[in-house]
């Protein structure tokens, strides 16, 4: 890690100067990095097994690829608009809490949604769960900032990211393998008792808030702290490279099992399924990517995941099975390091009120899997697999040019 972003990684303000949080190999540590893997399994598990049922809500419900990947983008829409309540929620009642209530209610929502009579009220459903859901990502990473050693907080923050990567493959891949035995209520139904045990592992292992400190909540005191961040340039820049890198990572994965169910690859579902588990190559990425972010600087870490997700999906391009996979494990890898850098960079720059950094940080990486995700299908619909992946391409070469004006807003803050 450079000097300049040493400096940046203050303690937070809970804490007195000759306290610190927990170090890596102290139990403690391994207390709150399992806590945390739990609880992004049981978010993750919960916020995207529906992408592997999507052709099949096409075809019991009668309805275009566009109209079913709302089944997705409402829940991560609604996650969205809930971001930042949450985080308020979470500076008065306290972290802990708040993520417990929230994982909670969302596998009991989750438990509903199979039973669903129609396309309207399953995506009802999806919305609720969504603002569910949101209490534990718009926490996370606050509480995590906040209980681990500032030089130890990008490998904590990796392991989170790679909970939220597993719990994502798990829920699709869970989905998918019941698929071709029982109907997608049943593999919906499957997931949601899944991100339940995944909440019961969090409630027991997650460690007491040690330097929270309880703040008013009010529209205008979060308004203020919003605000503030919001005229932070790198802070900004962080936030827009989440919006575009996530809205294009939803897009594939929302359009990828069309794809191979159709020509010329004609997959079971069941064996199309098992492409998440390329979720896996962002597993590895977002645990080392946070940790090589530590030693080597964030900058250089995040440009290269970034442009590594963009040759990814170059690569799958061409109608060939092995390209195609070679391609997306890639994508994914790049985007999950990208991902895991730019989520604690933020809680180094945002020394206060983390909470309602974190929370814009998030409420930009939902919006984008909402609005540009939900996009995906149009362009599916109106130019196939080169269309996806044209669009994505835009959206990755944006958020790489993004990245390249980070040194210019640190030399303009520097300067009197």
């Amino acid at each position: 890690m450079s000097l300049a972003e040493r400096a940046e990684a203050k303690p937070s303000v809970g804490r007195t100067p000759g306290e610190r949080g927990y170090r890596r190999g102290e139990p403690g540590y391994r207390d709150i990095t399992l806590a945390l893997f739990a609880a992004g399994m049981a978010t993750f598990v919960a916020m995207y097994a529906a992408q592997a049922v999507l052709p099949d809500l096409t075809s019991d419900f009668s309805v275009g690829p566009a109209t079913a990947a709302l089944a997705v983008s409402a829940t991560t829409g609604f996650v969205a608009f809930a971001i930042i309540p949450g985080s308020a929620l979470s500076e008065r009642f306290g972290r802990v809490r708040v993520m417990a209530i929230a994982a909670l209610a969302s596998a009991l929502l989750g438990c509903l949604v199979p039973l669903a009579p129609s396309m309207e009220v399953l995506i009802v459903l999806r919305a609720l769960q969504g603002i569910a859901l949101a209490g534990v990502p718009a926490t996370a990473m606050a509480y995590l900032a906040e209980e681990v050693d500032s030089e130890h907080l990008g490998g904590a923050m990796g392991k989170y990211i790679a909970g939220n990567t597993i719990g994502g493959l798990s829920g699709r891949l869970l989905a998918s393998l019941v698929l071709d035995h029982a109907s997608w209520r049943i593999a919906l139904e499957v997931v949601a008792f899944a991100a339940l045990a995944f909440t019961g592992l969090f409630l027991w292992r997650a460690p007491k808030s040690r330097f929270f400190r309880p703040s008013p909540v009010g529209f205008r005191s979060t308004t203020g702290n919003l605000l503030g961040h919001l005229g932070n340039a790198r802070l900004v820049a962080l936030y827009l490279t989440a919006f575009l890198l996530m809205g294009g990572f939803v897009a594939v994965y929302n359009m990828l099992g069309f794809r191979l169910l159709a020509e010329p690859f004609g997959l079971p579902k069941s064996i199309a399924g098992l492409v998440f588990m390329l979720y896996l190559a962002g597993t590895v990425s977002s645990a080392w990517a946070g940790q090589l972010a530590d030693r080597l600087g964030r900058k250089q870490v995040m440009v290269a995941g970034e442009v590594l997700t963009l040759g990814g999906l170059l690569l799958t391009l061409p109608g060939s099975l092995p390209f195609v996979i070679v391609g997306v494990a890639l994508f994914t890898a790049g985007f999950f390091a990208a991902h895991s850098v730019a989520s604690s960079w933020v809680g180094a720059i945002a020394t206060e009120h983390r909470a309602e950094a974190s929370a814009l940080y998030l409420f930009s990486y939902y919006a984008g899997s909402s609005v540009l995700g939900a996009c995906s299908g149009l362009f599916f619909t109106s130019a196939g697999w080169n269309g996806v992946v044209t669009y994505v391409g835009v959206l990755c070469a944006a958020a790489i040019a993004l990245a390249a004006l980070m040194p210019l807003l640190r030399r303009r803050r520097a300067t009197p």
